[in-house]
C-alpha cells in the first residue's frame, strides 16, 4: 500500500501542475478556446487520483469491519 500511497501523491503533483497550466493557457488565450489537449490534459490524472484515492479511503473503513 506504500507503493500506492506515493504514486497518489506523484500524481496529485501532475495534475496540479496540469490545473495550473490549463488556467494559465486560458488566461493568455486572447478570447480564444485554448487547444483540446490542453484543457483535457488534466483529466487523466485526475482519473488516476480517483483509482488510487478510493482504495486508500476504503482500506481503514474494511479494516475496522474485519476487527469487530
Amino acid at each position: 500500500m506504500n507503493f500506492v500511497r506515493t504514486f497518489h501523491r506523484w500524481v496529485s503533483a501532475a495534475f496540479t501542475l496540469t490545473f495550473l497550466a490549463n488556467l494559465v493557457a486560458m488566461a493568455l488565450s486572447g478570447g480564444q478556446q485554448p487547444p483540446a489537449w490542453v484543457t483535457y490534459s488534466p483529466l487523466l490524472p485526475l482519473l488516476l487520483l480517483l483509482g488510487t484515492g478510493l482504495p486508500m479511503l476504503v482500506q481503514p473503513l474494511l479494516k475496522g469491519s474485519k476487527e469487530k
